[in-house]
């Protein structure tokens, strides 16, 4: 059986299905890097989250250790080259969280088009501005989803609830495929110049972000923009001085480049409502994410 360290807090349903399997869990969630370097040199698998960055020193630190599983969609805070080269496989949660992204993606648009955060602030400070908070209906909109995976499929098929037009960008999906969830495939430069609302559902791309300056002037003055993916995708000063120049109408941010994002010009930028990395933090997804994984290094090891 395998000896297994957890960095980031998982729901009890993940500790007890690999304990029932008879791993041993070693629970280090909140624990200083110290301490999680010194509980691996006799670990078999780690498991972590969004927040604890797996480089190349932390897993030379596990010299045992054959297999990493985040709970949660995406490795990007895991060095999979890096892992590669170790031997050490890499799992994940694709599945588990998907609701309660695609959910949060339509909190924050309402929010945003319905200026909800200003509106309970002018009530609470005894304030009735009602005419100055004038916002917009979906209905009729056109929404460009970039990246139709699981999570942007799941928005698609809410927005088509809505009433609203779809547009997609996904260089990995084919027109057929898109068509048949009601979204038109278009070029990533036709999408930003054609939508209302431009709704970001991508794997982080590398050292520079999809979403620069360039790409913002190619969107509507009256446009907004989305981000519940990954904070690498947006280019935060551009975004503030876009908002700040009335480039665009406005943004709602749920992730950023350093969480949390002290000292992040989008903290002082106008017309944005800001959350603090919630996509997936409801009680069903953290329980799905954490069986799903526990289901997944299960797996590996009884059949290692």
């Amino acid at each position: 059986m395998a000896s297994i360290v957890i960095a980031e807090t998982i729901a009890a349903v993940g500790i007890n299905a690999l304990e029932s399997a008879g791993h041993t869990v070693h629970d280090l969630s909140g624990e200083p890097r110290d301490a999680l370097v010194a509980a691996l040199k006799e670990a078999d698998a780690l498991i972590v989250r969004s927040q604890v960055q797996v480089d190349a020193a932390l897993m030379a630190a596990g010299p045992k250790l054959r297999l990493i599983g985040r709970a949660g969609v995406g490795i990007d805070n895991i060095d999979a080259p890096a892992a590669a080269r170790a031997g050490i496989l890499v799992v994940n949660a694709p599945d588990g969280n998907t609701i309660a992204a695609a959910e949060h993606t339509f909190a924050l648009l309402l929010a945003l088009a319905r200026h909800i955060p200003a509106g309970d602030r002018s009530v609470r400070e005894g304030t009735w501005p009602r005419a100055t908070l004038k916002g917009f209906e979906l209905r009729g909109r056109r929404l460009g989803i970039v990246g139709l995976g699981r999570i942007g499929r799941a928005v698609a098929v809410r927005a088509a609830a809505f009433g609203m037009q779809l547009l997609g960008s996904d260089p990995l999906v084919s027109p057929q495929d898109a068509a048949r969830i009601g979204v038109r495939l278009v070029s990533l430069d036709e999408l930003l110049g054609a939508s209302d609302v431009v709704t970001l559902h991508a794997p982080a791309v590398g050292a520079q972000p999809l979403i620069g300056a360039a790409e913002l002037a190619k969107m509507q003055s009256s446009a907004v923009l989305i981000n519940v993916a990954r904070g690498s995708l947006v280019d935060e000063a551009a975004l503030a001085a876009a908002l700040a120049s009335g480039g665009i109408a406005g943004a709602a941010v749920d992730v950023y480049a350093t969480e949390p994002p002290v000292g992040s010009p989008l903290l002082t930028a106008p017309r944005t409502v800001l959350s603090p990395h919630l996509g997936a933090q409801t009680s069903d997804a953290q329980v799905a994410v954490a069986r799903e994984v526990a289901e997944r290094i299960c797996e590996f090891f009884r059949t290692a």
